[in-house]
């Protein structure tokens, strides 16, 4: 446990510090998905020491500071206080999803703590030409959550993440999605403060990167993209943002998800998706 000012955040370290073969720790982050969800892809890593850690206010990091939002740029002060806790140096850091954009911010504002950034889909509203649509269609899930409960908004934004290019009038015409096409139940339980479904990440996908200081940075900076992931929010998100930074999106195996395990009812392509990732980090 670390105290970072206003929080207490948990981090697991899986192997020695200082590494046993010099290379650097290899730093997992999420957002909204705690170390819970590194299980799969980290057991590809025997050889690495690996960290993982539980952002401000989710799974086991509490927080004090009378906030309720998920902040990239609070997020990533917390990060960098790990990183200087480990006292290993610069780490290699993969980010998922808001854990990339949390990553993306941390380069910015400390780019001597990171060697090689793998962010993986980072879902950034501002750098889409219809921007402003899909703000309205990330309002459209918060606004089904709000009136039914998470069934019906959890069918919402699954309807929204996996629509097929830029939200025009034909995606919000589009009647509300049955949660039981999903599998979800549509009874409400009453709760509101879900970190996807509410407004509390909005933060998190409202982040502009800042492309002249990620430029300046020493940190190597590679947008990932899954491969069925293609035409999709995220999808174009990371496109986007690799165009944003002078780059093309390197393309993973599966989808969003694609390093998780069965666990989740989700399952990607662990294996290798690892397989991959150890690639980019060694500069293939």
């Amino acid at each position: 446990m670390l105290d970072t000012g206003g929080a207490e955040i948990a981090y697991d370290v899986r192997g020695p510090l200082p590494t046993g073969d010099g290379r650097p720790p290899l730093l997992m982050i999420g957002q909204p998905m705690t170390a819970s969800g590194f299980g799969a892809l980290a057991s590809h890593f025997p050889d690495r020491t690996v960290v993982t850690y539980d952002p401000r206010g989710l799974g086991r990091s509490t927080r004090s500071d009378g906030r309720t939002d998920n902040s990239p740029t609070v997020q990533a002060e917390d990060v960098h206080a790990v990183i200087e806790a480990l006292g290993a140096g610069p780490v290699e850091l993969f980010g998922s999803s808001g854990g990339a954009v949390t990553a993306l911010a941390l380069v910015a504002a400390h780019p001597g703590d990171v060697v090689t950034l793998v962010a993986h889909e980072p879902p950034l509203i501002p750098v889409l030409p219809d921007a402003t649509a899909a703000e309205r269609a990330r309002a459209g899930f918060n606004d089904a959550y709000m009136a039914g409960g998470s069934g019906a908004g959890m069918a919402a934004f699954i309807a929204m993440t996996s629509w097929q290019g830029e939200f025009t009038d034909e995606y919000f015409a589009l009647p509300a999605p049955d949660p039981a096409a999903f599998g979800m139940p549509a009874e409400d339980d009453g709760s509101r403060d879900d970190p996807l479904l509410s407004d509390r990440s909005w933060p998190v996908s409202s982040y502009r990167p800042d492309a002249d200081a990620l430029a300046a940075a020493p940190t190597r900076v590679v947008i990932a993209v899954g491969e069925e992931s293609a035409g999709t929010f995220t999808a174009r998100t990371s496109v986007a943002t690799a165009e944003l930074l002078g780059q093309r999106a390197t393309v993973f195996p599966s989808h969003h998800g694609g390093f998780l395990g069965g666990e989740y009812g989700y399952a990607g392509q662990p294996e290798a998706f690892a397989r991959k990732l150890r690639d980019v980090f060694d500069g293939d």
